[in-house]
């Protein structure tokens, strides 16, 4: 049955406890009922091939299908050894609405699940039952929910606390993966296993007195995949993305509040870190006049100490399971404060292509993973700076495979000849 959420109007009461006749109702109500939400997740995983009716919705601005369990429908469940009955109970009430114009009656929905067993379950279907259906229901939700981008609100920013939202959200569709990346194959390993270790491990946080977060910086020239490497991380973990422009704050109170709107499982991101923030190493250094006059550079409000305070003080436990990725294309120029451990927890070299990251290019550009062409391309790439961008607009330009690395080796055979001072300079930077 497809059926579009009614919502109740009515005021009703939330009842979890079990009766005497060993059943337990779960209750919608206008006030949030975490069980009931939890066990309409769960239940949709539960209905059997013999049922005849079930709901089916998927939201607006989602892209996966929920299924859940129709009016007045029953399901079994067995929890370590017990037998237990679900029905979804539908009711029609009146209720009287009163307005300028007189008095109106209204009719809504009250939804409940009966849960039914056996008494001498009672304790263990209270204590352990209903905590394991929260607890799952809670994975269901981020198997299945939709990645969101969001960015500062805009309107939000100029209202100073209006009634608008902090963020605005879109899907997030970005097909970047660990597998995509052009990247060593040893650091990939490394970063995968670091954000495991990070997710199973919050009872050792909460029992070392640290806040559930991990920081990481992300440093190299344009065109070496930092960008692509946040988005693999967010699809590998099933985060959400919060795009964080410093310059849009006014003060360290509107971060601390910005941040605060933030949701768990979720990673932050401030890109290009050094332009962001006026750090004080950096105010000593005049801008180039040719800079300068193009565009003048506009100054964030937030100080460092602000932003420390919240990285790494009291406000940094305002959430968990939080992930914080700054990006810079210059590392020395950042503030010795900002590196250390605790804050920036690890810091990853994002480098020029190297024969192992032009193996993956050629594998997502091409389809190929072998070709006569594939060795002397490596050769050049073990002496030619090109960032994997680089490589891979050129791989773009030709679907033949034999075309297109042709193209390529005539690409990096002109860098051998062209200004190898300029290659010599950054090698060493």
């Amino acid at each position: 049955m497809f059926s579009k959420n009614n919502l109740p109007s009515a005021q009703t009461v939330m009842s979890t406890a079990a009766s005497i006749a060993a059943s337990a109702m779960v209750i919608q109500t206008v006030t949030r009922n975490q069980i009931y939400r939890a066990a309409e997740i769960y239940l949709g995983t539960k209905i059997s091939p013999s049922t005849k009716l079930y709901r089916v919705s998927m939201p607006e601005k989602e892209t996966k299908i929920a299924v859940s369990m129709a009016k007045n429908q029953e399901t079994m469940d067995t929890f370590n050894g017990v037998q237990l009955k679900w029905r979804q109970v539908t009711r029609q009430v009146e209720s009287t609405y009163i307005a300028m114009q007189g008095a109106s009656k209204i009719r809504s929905e009250i939804r409940s699940f009966q849960l039914s067993f056996h008494k001498k379950h009672k304790e263990k279907v209270l204590n352990s039952y209903l905590p394991f259906i929260l607890k799952e229901s809670k994975r269901l939700i981020q198997e299945k929910k939709t990645l969101k981008l969001h960015t500062l609100n805009q309107d939000h920013l100029r209202r100073y606390g209006g009634n608008s939202e902090t963020w605005q959200r879109i899907n997030l569709d970005h097909p970047a993966t660990f597998g995509t990346l052009a990247m060593n194959t040893e650091l990939k390993t490394m970063i995968m296993e670091d954000l495991e270790r990070f997710v199973k491990r919050k009872e050792y946080y909460r029992r070392v007195g640290k806040a559930w977060k991990r920081g990481y910086l992300l440093y190299g020239l344009p065109g070496t995949g930092k960008s692509s490497l946040i988005a693999a991380m967010a699809n590998y973990l099933n985060f959400d993305i919060y795009d964080l422009e410093l310059t849009d704050i006014h003060s360290n109170s509107d971060l601390r509040r910005i941040l605060i709107a933030t949701g768990n499982r979720s990673i932050l991101v401030v890109e290009d870190i050094d332009c962001s923030l006026e750090l004080p190493e950096r105010q000593i250094e005049p801008r180039p006049a040719a800079a300068a006059a193009l565009k003048p550079r506009k100054a964030s409000q937030v100080t460092l100490s602000g932003l420390l305070n919240f990285v790494d003080g009291l406000w940094s436990n305002c959430g968990d399971e939080r992930i914080i990725v700054f990006t810079t294309n210059h590392k020395d120029r950042l503030d010795p404060a900002l590196l250390r451990p605790g804050r920036m927890d690890v810091h990853i070299h994002m480098s020029y292509c190297s024969p192992c990251g032009f193996n993956t290019l050629a594998a997502n550009y091409l389809g190929i993973t072998d070709h006569p062409l594939i060795s002397k391309t490596r050769e050049l790439l073990d002496n030619i700076l090109v960032t994997p961008a680089e490589v891979g607009e050129q791989l773009l330009k030709n679907e033949d495979p034999e075309a297109a690395l042709q193209g390529l080796i005539d690409f990096l055979e002109e860098k051998t000849v062209e200004k190898p001072e300029i290659q010599s300079s950054d090698n060493q930077s």
